[in-house]
């Protein structure tokens, strides 16, 4: 049995590389790239208002409160008066005749003077109504700036969103056309519900993560660098003092973003579990039921769901742990600036050469406290990031799954056959060094029914499964007038083969859809004419819509037998050269076999035929029966030819079809 949970485990320890996995998710995006460079100019925009916010702050205390403080104290000066109005007036750039220093501050003044609002001359000696026109102006500004911000940056989401969700549309449009191209062998390896979990949960936490957490980090990133070029324009010695703690943040968000990324890929492995068990569990509800396996079955997704559970518990407990721990440091720095500001102001001295003022310190206060955000805020989305990064590994990790069965470069369009078929000492195996089938050589012509039996294992599907090239041959070839199926493409051979399976898989929709399935075009005349051939129109007929029911999953409502008589419809209307009946017959009653026998006969003349039956009146009628055994090809011949071998065949036919010839008798 093939060991899922091995290969989960396997998954989830080996080593990534996230940079690769991010520049492939990177040109996901590169169509959007509109959407991409509006949410950026919004950033930008958004980032800018944020940062000027503690620069018009420390302007409100400069430029008009604190020389209206010093004045406060009922006529007598307070010890810091003389210096904080001093060193207020030196920092009030603002002040219609100071020379402002940086970009921001030239913008911001040159925008006061477009609105007539009126600088400030000399703080010291304004009135207070000059004071209180200012400080409403101010307050104005800031207001307009918090408003710009937050529009901004709910436009910068939605265009995130918009391209998110177009980029989740691509993946699993790629994802699901790469699966379709994926052989058989390979989902006979591979759980159903992990690839659907690749396809449904890895792939949204991409979306999520790209749309917010991705925005988020990078605004947080561009307002770090962005507070870091102010502060050190503003006083180096200062700026050096409030970013102090960064390299503690920067190690303990390294550390903690590390423990997540492991965790999270560890959640993404067992969510695929959880999802392949309980895929497996639903399809298998009446064999459950029937061995009184329900308690064993919940305890097994108990013992997976747990798993899941603790993966998620520790990656949340790492990505919790990282938000206090940077909150403290950032009181820390906090804690720094406001010492560092207070001992300057109370001793009168510089900082780097510049003079403190009280704006200067609520101004660094209003930067640390916005420098500190960031980190947190990056923290706090790096891991909702490594999250999607493990999602789109697992993503990549299927997309990167190479066919086994491929077309070759120079593979031509196979044209309308005649459909003589020819294994030419064909060898197969789907495990290395265990073969399925060694030296097979056999043909038919076209026209002929050749009919394949013996025991179980012994390669009759394997043989079926070669023609239409579902598996490759590890050694002879397999020929269709002449032409060795890998030479031609697999989308022009399998056109013009018919399969009907034991188990029929019937889709979630009409009856006449389902029928319709391998020929899209045919018309409803054609699907009817189809359904009666098979013998399946009588029943049709009495469901409650006819050919307009729509069926239930896997066609539940209708017996085994109703959905065999569709599948062999739906093959009939296909209207192929060469037909594999695969225990075409053998969920049906004997008089349904009967009418389903004398339709074979008309559907299968003319066309060169494949039978695995335990029937015998298919078998009696074949052109040719192979006869095989552990993988080779032991007797071949009429019914009656081996029957008077008194072979292998002969034993067979009389422990297995003497006693369906006796009860039909």
């Amino acid at each position: 049995m093939f060991n899922t949970r091995a290969l989960l485990d396997q998954e989830a320890l080996k080593p990534k590389r996230t940079s690769e996995t991010l520049g492939r998710l990177a040109a996901y995006f590169k169509p959007f790239w509109y959407a991409l460079l509006l949410a950026g100019t919004f950033v930008i925009i958004a980032t800018w208002a944020q940062v000027t916010t503690p620069e018009l702050t420390g302007q409100i205390v400069d430029c008009y409160l604190t020389p209206a403080a010093a004045a406060s104290f009922g006529g007598e000066a307070s010890p810091l008066a003389g210096d904080a109005s001093q060193a207020a007036q030196s920092n009030c750039w603002l002040a219609s005749g100071v020379e402002s220093a940086t970009t921001t501050q030239r913008i911001i003044k040159g925008a006061f003077t477009l609105a007539n609002f009126e600088l400030p001359a000399d703080p010291a000696n304004l009135t207070n109504a000059e004071r209180v026109a200012g400080l409403g102006q101010l307050i104005a500004i800031l207001i307009v700036l918090f408003m710009i911000g937050s529009f901004l940056t709910g436009l910068t989401f939605f265009s995130m969103s918009w391209a998110g969700q177009h980029v989740l549309r691509d993946v699993r449009a790629q994802l699901f056309s790469h699966m379709h191209s994926l052989p058989v062998g390979y989902y006979a390896e591979n759980e159903v519900g992990d690839l659907m979990s690749r396809i449904t949960n890895d792939s949204d936490t991409i979306q999520q993560a790209m749309s917010f957490a991705l925005v988020n980090v990078v605004s947080g990133i561009l307002l770090l660098v962005w507070i870091a070029y102010n502060m050190l324009t503003k006083n180096v010695t200062f700026a050096l003092l409030s970013m102090a703690i960064a390299p503690l943040m920067a190690v303990a968000t390294i550390w903690f973003s590390e423990q997540a990324r492991k965790a999270f890929r560890k959640t993404r492995v067992e969510m695929g579990s959880v999802n392949a068990n309980l895929q497996e569990s639903i399809s298998a509800v009446r064999e459950s039921q029937a061995f009184n396996r329900a308690e064993e079955n919940i305890e097994h997704f108990r013992a997976t769901n747990a798993a899941n559970r603790d993966a998620n518990v520790r990656a949340v407990a790492f990505t919790s742990a990282l938000a206090p721990v940077l909150e403290a440091l950032s009181y820390l720095a906090l804690a720094i600036v406001t010492v560092a500001g207070g001992l300057a102001l109370l001793n009168g001295s510089s900082l780097g050469g510049t003079a403190v003022s009280i704006g200067l310190v609520i101004t660094f206060l209003g930067y640390v406290q916005r420098f500190n955000q960031p980190i947190q805020q990056i923290a706090v989305l790096w891991g909702n990031i490594q999250s999607a990064v493990a999602g789109a590994e697992r993503i990549f990790g299927l997309l990167d799954v190479v066919p086994s069965i491929q077309d070759k470069p120079n593979a031509q369009i196979m044209g309308a056959i005649e459909g003589k078929v020819e294994l030419d000492n064909v060898s197969a195996e789907y495990k290395a060094g265990e073969p399925v089938l060694r030296n097979v050589n056999f043909y038919a012509n076209p026209g002929q029914t050749v009919a394949i039996v013996g025991p179980t294992g012994a390669g009759k599907t394997t043989i079926i499964n070669l023609i239409p090239r579902f598996y490759d041959v590890t050694g002879g070839s397999v020929k269709i007038d002449g032409t060795d199926v890998r030479e031609v493409t697999q989308e022009s051979l399998r056109q013009q083969i018919g399969i009907v399976l034991q188990d029929t898989f019937l889709f979630s929709t009409t009856v006449m859809e389902n029928i319709r399935f391998g020929r899209p075009q045919a018309t409803d005349e054609e699907v009817v004419a189809a359904a009666k051939l098979a013998h399946a129109d009588s029943f049709i007929e009495r469901l409650p819509e006819k050919y307009n029911t729509v069926l239930g999953e896997r066609g539940s409502g209708l017996s085994q037998g109703q959905r065999q008589l569709l599948a062999i419809a739906r093959a009939a209307l296909a209207d192929p050269r060469i037909l594999i009946l695969d225990e075409a017959t053998s969920s049906v009653d004997t008089r349904t076999e009967r009418l389903i026998q004398s339709a074979l006969e008309k559907l299968l003349a003319g066309r060169t035929s494949f039978v695995i039956a335990h029937r015998l009146s298919t078998i009696r009628n074949a052109d040719v029966i192979l006869v095989l055994k552990a993988g080779e090809i032991i007797e071949r011949g009429k019914h009656a030819e081996l029957l008077e071998k008194k072979g292998f065949y002969y034993d067979l036919y009389m422990s297995q079809f003497k006693k369906q010839e006796e009860m039909a008798g």
